[in-house]
């Protein structure tokens, strides 16, 4: 038993009877189990009970053994003044304070099922993947969190965007390049590529977005890749960047995109030159994206985009690749920049203006494919059918604020495995 088990069987009231009585015999009625305060304080607040006909309104502390009242020092803080009920799983020690208070103190060990611990010590198990996959794999378990964990990962997101927005003085346009320079980075440059774009003022980009050599020129230089012009291309380049920074009198700065670990199409030469392309050909990219009605809308503002003729034939600066080819961006890469950057960014814009944007980002959601990577295939083994973004985006939250954290106690999953007899 810990303390986070015991708050958990006391807020969802699993236990084997409800006839509850205190340390003196006294029978306990818990006319309001209390609020679950996850902060500092009581554990549970706003309660009611009633003892000896008495009813009494206030808060509630849990501990494992009722001396941790003692060694958590409690009885020096004022917010735990207004205790009403003292709820232990073993009453080891009678607490002095309470006796004179005449604040009841309520043992549980018999009032819950032992069962419980083995369940709950098998789902911390170390596991290949979820703690509750071996039932989980046999055990029909329905899964209907996937657009509340969306919505949650959605407005976490969006607090990220308003603290950003907090700090370009709400410029949305300045923000969406922050944004979408950290989706183009991937994992490996995605802070990387944001510590670029926030280094860039944005008016900058808007007076030279008319001049995509330019563009590629300023991601270049601040990358610090044209110090050393190997041909004719890279010499122009140099010849770019040197102008715009003199002309913007843009600080020294130099911010060196990492290659390893990537395949070649993710290399930041090919990602950085697309990115100055999508600015190029949309000058009005912001508000092309807010206006977008469906994600097909999305889509074909990105279909288009691809890295200048000189990445034809190139993935790094210098050196000629035999494979020839446009280097375009590819459909999952688009789909994967809608999910994680421009729909947060809608999100944000609409809701505090459209009462119904949770419905309408949903339905964008519903309109792409589900993403593929590991976590999802680990879904899908466990026999999942995942049939669009909305619920591989629901799932990859899930994995990680639950399943990878051991967090069952909150998990829908885990309370359903916890509570079943």
């Amino acid at each position: 038993m810990n303390e986070k088990l015991l708050q958990y069987l006391w807020n969802f009231k699993v236990f084997t009877s409800f006839n509850f009585t205190d340390t003196d015999g006294n029978p306990v009625e818990i006319i309001d189990f209390g609020k679950w305060n996850t902060d500092s304080g009581p554990d549970f607040l706003m309660a009611k009970i009633k003892i000896k006909n008495i009813i009494l309104a206030g808060n509630i502390e849990l501990h494992v053994k009722s001396s941790d009242w003692i060694f958590h020092q409690h009885s020096k803080d004022p917010a735990y003044q207004n205790i009403i009920l003292h709820v232990v799983f073993q009453n080891d020690i009678d607490i002095k304070e309470f006796i004179e208070q005449n604040i009841p103190t309520l043992e549980l060990k018999d009032n819950i099922d032992k069962n419980i611990f083995q369940k709950y010590e098998n789902l911390l198990k170390e596991s290949q993947f979820i703690p509750c996959e071996k039932i989980f794999s046999t055990k029909k378990i329905p899964i209907t969190f996937h657009e509340e964990n969306l919505l949650k990962k959605l407005e976490e997101k969006s607090l990220e965007i308003e603290s950003d927005l907090l700090r370009s003085k709400n410029n949305y346009e300045a923000v969406l390049f922050h944004h979408l320079a950290y989706s183009f980075g991937l994992k490996v440059n995605a802070f990387i590529f944001k510590q670029i774009a926030e280094s860039i003022n944005f008016n900058t980009i808007i007076k030279i977005q008319q001049n995509k050599t330019q563009l590629e020129a300023l991601f270049f230089g601040i990358s610090g890749w044209l110090e050393k012009p190997q041909d004719e291309q890279i010499q122009l380049w140099k010849r770019e960047f040197d102008f715009i920074k003199a002309k913007y009198n843009l600080p020294d700065i130099k911010i060196y995109p990492k290659f390893l670990r990537l395949r070649p199409p993710n290399f930041p030469t090919i990602r950085l030159s697309q990115f100055a392309d999508l600015y190029f050909q949309h000058q009005n990219l912001f508000s092309k994206i807010i206006s977008a009605q469906n994600a097909n809308e999305l889509v074909e503002i990105f279909k288009d985009i691809k890295a200048s003729e000189y990445w034809d034939n190139h993935f790094n600066f210098g050196k000629i690749s035999p494979v020839n080819q446009p280097k375009i961006l590819t459909k999952d890469f688009i789909e994967l920049v809608i999910l994680n950057t421009i729909l947060p960014i809608k999100y944000t814009y609409h809701k505090h203006q459209n009462e119904n944007i949770n419905d309408e980002i949903l339905t964008f959601y519903w309109e792409i494919q589900a993403e593929k990577n590991s976590v999802i295939n680990e879904w899908k083994n466990l026999g999942l059918k995942i049939k669009n973004s909305m619920e591989s985006q629901s799932l990859i939250y899930h994995f990680k604020n639950y399943c990878e954290a051991k967090n069952c106690l909150n998990c829908g999953i885990g309370f359903k495995i916890l509570k079943e007899s």
